[in-house]
């Protein structure tokens, strides 16, 4: 395997992905349901549904479809908008009595726009992966499969790699879809209000 300088920040970036995605959405998600946070469980669930796509990342990857540079690159575009964008639930947040569940749940929404604004501008060189069959077998862009194919052998050791890009081809479809809906019919309807989500 040709050794590639920036692979130990690619498995850094995996780490910080499984934490500041999952891990800690996950953990603020319960909490929220726990103290009866309506706000915060709205922007979550907005949340949970924009961040699908890197999921459907990881099954792309797994596929060696070029498609999954792109939709990685967009999926860190649009978990901050997601995050922000919402007038009313923004209101409803600084509104709320201090205390650790808001100071935990700001923090985090900070700390997870960051990271992916940063991640979206260090992902640009690889888009050149999802248009150019030579750069996309080179060593270059395969680092970026490499933690998506460690997931497979862990998770779905007996499913093919095609069948998983399957997989991530229908939910991208799906995804896609809502997405356009959500765009051209919903939004012109509801503005920046989170309330008819």
């Amino acid at each position: 395997m040709e050794e590639i300088w920036f692979r130990p920040l690619v498995w850094m970036d995996y780490r910080l992905a499984v934490l500041f995605t999952l891990f800690l959405p996950l953990i603020l998600t319960i909490w929220a349901f726990v103290q009866k946070a309506h706000a915060m469980q709205r922007l979550l669930l907005i949340y949970w549904r924009v961040a699908s796509l890197l999921a459907f990342t990881v099954y792309l990857m797994i596929g060696q479809l070029p498609v999954a540079f792109i939709s990685g690159f967009l999926a860190r575009i649009l978990i901050p908008i997601s995050l922000w964008f919402w007038l009313d639930l923004n209101e409803e947040i600084e509104d709320q009595q201090s205390g650790p569940l808001k100071l935990t749940f700001n923090a985090w929404r900070w700390a997870v726009s960051v990271y992916t604004v940063l991640g979206a501008l260090a992902f640009i060189p690889f888009l050149s992966c999802a248009v150019s069959p030579t750069a996309r077998a080179s060593a270059f862009c395969q680092v970026q499969t490499e933690p998506a194919l460690l997931f497979r052998e862990y998770f779905h050791p007996n499913s093919t790699p095609q069948f998983l890009g399957f997989l991530g081809i229908l939910g991208l479809v799906v995804y896609v879809l809502y997405l356009s809906y959500f765009v051209l019919i919903k939004l012109g309807k509801q503005g920046r209000s989170a309330t008819q989500l």
